[in-house]
């Protein structure tokens, strides 16, 4: 065979090879395409399925409720103590705890840190809680408290005087829940004294309703 005659079977043979690949090429392609939209498809039943069959999570915030005790923060006073080598140095809080309710405490602690401090000055106070009688927002009976060197006068005061008072006392009678009456400090003008003063005169109370059964009277007959 002459070398055009080889060419020309060399050419068929490389077209007819051609067009096969290409056919098969073509094949591949649909088929990767089918599974291609196979797939898609599968994908976007999927979360539909599994929004089926999954639970809806509701979120759930915990509100804790508030706590009826407030705390008042009084005095902080840096205090030494004089030990073998030098002093030593830490913090005085006098904290007074109430609810506003008729119950009312002062607490006194020492620490090395001011929050530490601070906290068992609050754990100090809601262990000397006393019960305040309160008349008609106000205390029933005048009355005078002494603690150490600090004295403390209460009055009953009609509606809307308001707390006429001040420092360690205001905060008192705030935190034990009465709205109306008169006060004068008398004594020393620590804060720790007349606190304690004020709880002192406060846990010497009776409510009128007592003090009638006492006397053998109502309540009617006391209070005219």
């Amino acid at each position: 065979m002459t070398e055009e005659k080889l060419e020309g079977v060399n050419a068929e043979v490389n077209a007819e090879i051609t067009e096969a690949e290409v056919a098969e090429t073509a094949e591949t392609v649909e088929a990767a395409a089918e599974t291609a939209e196979e797939a898609a498809e599968v994908v976007e039943q999927l979360p539909a399925k599994k929004q089926r069959n999954r639970k809806k999570k509701v979120e759930t915030q915990e509100v804790k409720p508030e706590s009826e005790w407030k705390e008042q923060v009084v005095q902080i006073r840096r205090v030494t103590k004089v030990v073998k080598g030098g002093k030593k140095l830490s913090f005085r809080a006098i904290v007074i705890v109430g609810n506003q309710k008729g119950q009312v405490g002062v607490g006194c602690a020492k620490a090395s840190e001011v929050i530490i401090a601070i906290q068992k000055a609050i754990a100090d106070g809601r262990k000397n809680l006393i019960t305040v009688p309160i008349f008609k927002t106000t205390i029933p009976p005048p009355i005078t408290g002494r603690s150490g060197a600090g004295a403390v006068m209460l009055r009953p005061a009609s509606q809307g005087t308001g707390i006429i008072a001040g420092g360690a006392v205001r905060s008192v009678l705030e935190l034990a829940g009465i709205e109306n009456i008169l006060s004068k400090s008398l004594g020393s003008k620590s804060p720790l004294n007349a606190a304690n003063a004020t709880l002192e005169a406060l846990k010497a109370l009776r409510p009128f309703n007592e003090v009638a059964k006492k006397r053998g009277l109502t309540m009617a007959e006391l209070l005219n």
